[in-house]
């Protein structure tokens, strides 16, 4: 089997392919360019092959960075991963969230009646689905809360905004910029997909001293030093069926 894990930024992909190192003291591959200047590292794991990719920040940039690199190469997964917002108190600082929605909560359009989503106004969809076993495995091994997962162009950064997102979705864990656009490039190429947020800070007014991005990265990195060995084990089975 082989996945595509897509983050936004360098730090990210460092502390994806460290979980994913079987020896961490072993130096692993270099990274490599794909056209257009994205940066993919190779990960191999037993029975399962890990290219990670720095797709850049926002849903648009993310797209075109995981479009880019499923039209290079084969792959039977697309893992979205990455730090973002949490919402407490269900998803406190350090912690972890598994997607079991992947939802574009900006997407759309304000109205006197309130905010409309795209499958709202007629246009296409704002929310994908992860496989549910996956998803609920993911969550279970990592130790993570599973929940709806927010991607939103302009990230949270007073209450009043806060309270409109909890209000128009109660049940989310975590907020970030890319897994629609991630979703959205999988989609197109038929393909299955995952995101797991660490959180380095909580949804609401931007207070940049309480942020824990340190502390979101490790959490990252030990995330994936178990959840390698758990797509390996649903891939298997789900190439079977």
């Amino acid at each position: 089997m082989r996945a595509l894990v897509v983050t936004a930024v360098v730090a990210e992909a460092d502390s994806v392919s460290t979980g994913l190192t079987p020896h961490p003291d072993a130096p692993g591959p270099e990274p490599r360019t794909l056209p257009g200047r994205y940066l993919i590292t190779r990960r191999d794991l037993p029975g399962i092959a890990f290219d990670v990719l720095v797709g850049g920040v926002g849903p648009a940039a993310a797209a075109a960075g995981t479009a880019t690199a499923l039209a290079l190469a084969d792959y039977e997964l697309v893992v979205c991963a990455g730090i973002g917002g949490g919402f407490d108190p269900a998803a406190p600082l350090g912690s972890l969230v598994v997607a079991d929605a992947i939802v574009a909560a900006d997407l759309g359009a304000e109205t006197p009646e309130g905010f409309l989503d795209v499958s709202a106004l007629g246009f296409g969809r704002s929310v994908h689905l992860p496989p549910a076993e996956l998803a609920a495995r993911a969550a279970e091994a990592t130790g993570a809360l599973l929940a709806p997962v927010l991607t939103v162009s302009t990230v949270t950064g007073t209450a009043a905004r806060a309270a409109e997102l909890t209000a128009r979705h109660p049940m989310a864990g975590a907020e970030a910029m890319e897994g629609f656009g991630v979703a959205e490039a999988a989609a197109a190429h038929g393909l299955p997909v995952l995101e797991i947020r660490a959180v380095s800070n909580a949804v609401g007014p931007r207070d940049r001293a309480a942020w824990r991005i340190g502390d979101a990265l490790a959490a990252l990195t030990a995330g994936f030093r178990v959840l390698g060995p758990v797509l390996a084990n649903w891939g298997e089975r789900h190439e079977h069926r």
